[in-house]
């Protein structure tokens, strides 16, 4: 019988020593801290995410260190808990949700505003969470940090260059000192921001920023320069001098279904985006579809070439305009579209139409890279050139390609042929000048005293000759 007992009592202590061992093999609580990311300033936010069988803990404590100091930022501690529990007991300043079946999330404000103990300077994020074992034998517990800076200074911006003078539908251009190095900065008109770019070799702190007032825009459109930290901390200054404006002319178009038939169909045909299998039967819908819908999207097709610009300025001398050629239409014309004696719809043509005979050679304004070199929808046969520091050239309705994506070209290169491709009335280039993605008048890109006086002289008096 005591051969017995002692043999149980082994047992039992074998399989008790083994689920304690076995409790103690469970997976800790898994910690996640995905915000803060960087920065933090005067707002901010905390998101942690636990993950544990049933998403209960015996304690959940998140804490922020700086300068030998712990602020708590949110503490759960007790029996096990549970994510409803933790709203039952509450977390002052922070709540805490279930987001799935074993993982919670704690979230709460973390700035200068919300924890007035934040100081400027590198802080850390301290992470502690336990949960019950197996049978509640043992207790696992995990710990994770997460550095960043805490910023609550504004960056510091200075307007080097002097004498910014805009034109309605023109283009500008702004030097500037922006710190600390890691900020975003640049020109903001109205809603639109232009990025600015430091210049290789230059004092990382001066930056060149080209921005346009869009003809859409008004007059009186606020213009300035910014610098912006991921805190969202924000300088900003005025620096123009004054906005000059520029008459649009407005002329009347009248199409057909002969002009429709030949230009619709082949656009619909090269642009997927339209999602239409071919023409509708209804040729003044399918044009309209073409002459706006399209119009945007080409737009915005444009636009997102500019993050692809060089961030050195690649051309010297001024843009060179098509030989010899005749100017039928101008930048900013705003047209009217006639259709059997009715006005159907109204655009404003965002570039010039020259023209000189059928199948000219094309070409390059100026030194830069291929960007683009394809079917661009309205636009027909289409290249874009990037300059560099956001400034692009495009040449539209084209009938073949000299030149491809990636080919550097110089200034007077043969890139293209020119013909009536996409939405044309006839054989011309329609040429344009972008600056962060945006339409901007050719004319002052043409002119060798705009060049000189409005980017040539701001890098020569900012001690960058060179670029």
């Amino acid at each position: 019988m005591l051969r017995w007992l002692t043999g149980l009592l082994l047992v039992s202590l074998i399989l008790a020593g083994a689920a304690f061992w076995f409790a103690g093999r469970g997976r800790p609580p898994v910690i996640t801290i995905e915000r803060p990311e960087r920065v933090v300033g005067q707002t901010g936010t905390l998101d942690v995410v636990v993950e544990a069988p049933g998403g209960r803990f015996t304690s959940l404590t998140v804490a922020l260190e700086q300068d030998g100091r712990t602020i708590p930022l949110f503490s759960l501690e007790g029996d096990v808990l549970g994510a409803a529990d933790g709203l039952q007991k509450g977390a002052e300043g922070a709540a805490i949700t279930q987001t799935g079946p074993d993982t919670v999330r704690v979230s709460r404000a973390l700035g200068k505003q919300s924890v007035p103990e934040l100081q400027q300077g590198a802080a850390r994020i301290a992470v502690a969470a336990s949960r019950p074992s197996f049978l509640n034998l043992r207790t696992l517990s995990n710990t994770a940090a997460k550095d960043f800076q805490v910023r609550l200074d504004p960056p510091r911006l200075a307007v080097v260059s002097t004498h910014h003078y805009v034109n309605h539908g023109g283009a500008e251009m702004i030097v500037y000192r922006a710190t600390p190095p890691d900020v975003a900065s640049g020109v903001r008109v109205g809603d639109l921001e232009y990025p600015g770019f430091p210049l290789p070799g230059a004092d990382p702190s001066l930056r060149v920023a080209f921005f346009g007032l869009l003809p859409e825009q008004d007059l009186k459109t606020p213009i300035a320069a910014f610098a912006r930290d991921e805190a969202g901390n924000q300088a900003t200054a005025s620096f123009v001098d004054d906005v000059f404006p520029k008459p649009m002319r407005r002329s009347r178009i009248m199409i057909d279904d002969g002009f429709i038939n030949r230009t619709v169909p082949d656009i619909i045909a090269h642009s997927p985006e339209l999602k239409m299998a071919g023409p509708s039967g209804d040729p003044l819908a399918d044009f309209l579809k073409v002459n706006g819908e399209l119009r945007r999207i080409n737009a915005d097709q444009i636009a997102a070439f500019a993050k692809q610009t060089a961030p050195a300025k690649l051309w010297k001398d001024p843009f060179v305009q098509l030989g010899n050629s005749q100017v039928e239409a101008g930048f900013a014309d705003h047209r009217t579209y006639l259709y059997q004696g009715k006005e159907v719809d109204q655009q404003v043509h965002l570039g010039f139409d020259l023209a000189v005979t059928k199948n000219v050679p094309i070409a390059a304004a100026n030194d830069g890279t291929v960007l683009s070199a394809g079917w661009l929808g309205i636009y027909g046969n289409c290249l874009i050139i990037d300059h560099g520091l956001g400034v692009q050239s495009l040449y539209g309705h084209l009938q073949s390609f000299d030149v491809k994506p990636g080919d550097k070209v110089a200034r007077g290169q043969i890139v293209a042929r020119s013909d009536s491709t996409g939405l044309a009335g006839g054989d011309h280039l329609h040429f344009t000048m972008l600056v962060g993605g945006r339409m901007v008048s050719p004319v002052e890109w043409w002119d060798p005293h705009w060049i000189q006086d409005r980017v040539l002289r701001k890098l020569s008096d900012a001690g960058l000759p060179g670029q």
